[in-house]
């Protein structure tokens, strides 16, 4: 039996990075009191290297369906190579990197992950590199950013804007000897720009699967060792 369409566009935009629209995410416009802040997060973090935590992360994607529904699926293997500035947000700067043939639907038909990592779609043997690169980080609030970079999907680059918003973060813990930070992340691309265009819509119609993919990013990053101050005790080691 044939498989389903609307899952084998579904699957195939995982590969992507999500924006919000556009009038949920432009900024008011600034001032001198309000560009300072756009500049400064109000945590207490080193600056420096950060890397995912992986039990801490997800990467979605989602696509419509019919018009009926938005079809959700994931990348279950990704890691982030974050350098990180709190008190400019502006000089940080992150590259992505996700493994293809982790994609993951919800109760997939025999075979078809395997459809969708193959010719008509990823096309995961012949482009097992899927990677995103910022090159320029915009401060839009105290703890926003928005995210140009070069997104490379299915041997296709083209640039991709993602908006942040840095949720919190600790210089470090007893028991978490690392500082952590954590980020949620949106952005939108357009999957055949990238060559992937089975089952788009006729113009005018919902009959197939959006060429509109939504990309959701929920993360924690772990970061330089912590430094205790001298009213603290330090991490036990193990």
């Amino acid at each position: 039996m044939k498989t389903p369409l609307y899952v084998a566009i579904a699957v195939v935009l995982a590969a992507c990075a999500k924006q919000e629209p556009p009038s949920a995410v432009t900024p008011p416009p600034a001032t001198p009191e309000t560009a300072a802040a756009a500049t400064q997060a109000p945590l207490d973090v080193p600056a420096g290297a950060y890397t995912t935590d992986r039990s801490h992360s997800s990467l979605l994607f989602r696509v419509v369906h019919l018009g009926f529904s938005n079809y959700t699926g994931r990348f279950k293997t990704f890691d982030a190579q974050l350098q990180f500035d709190p008190a400019n947000l502006a000089a940080s700067s992150v590259t992505v990197t996700v493994d293809p043939k982790s994609l993951d639907v919800e109760n997939p038909p025999e075979g078809f992950i395997a459809e969708l990592l193959g010719a008509q779609f990823l096309e995961a043997d012949k482009f097992p590199d899927l990677t995103y690169r910022s090159t320029a980080v915009e401060s839009t609030g105290p703890n926003t950013v928005k995210i140009t970079g070069d997104l490379t999907l299915h041997g296709v680059t083209h640039p991709v804007v993602l908006n942040a918003k840095l949720n919190g973060g600790y210089a470090g813990h007893p028991m978490d000897p690392h500082a952590r930070i954590g980020f949620s992340a949106r952005g939108t691309l357009k999957r055949s720009d990238f060559g992937i265009a089975y089952g788009i819509p006729a113009p005018g119609t919902t009959m197939g699967v959006s060429d509109e993919v939504e990309v959701i990013v929920e993360t924690e990053l772990s970061g330089p060792k912590w430094t205790p101050s001298s009213n603290e005790a330090a991490p036990a080691q193990s």
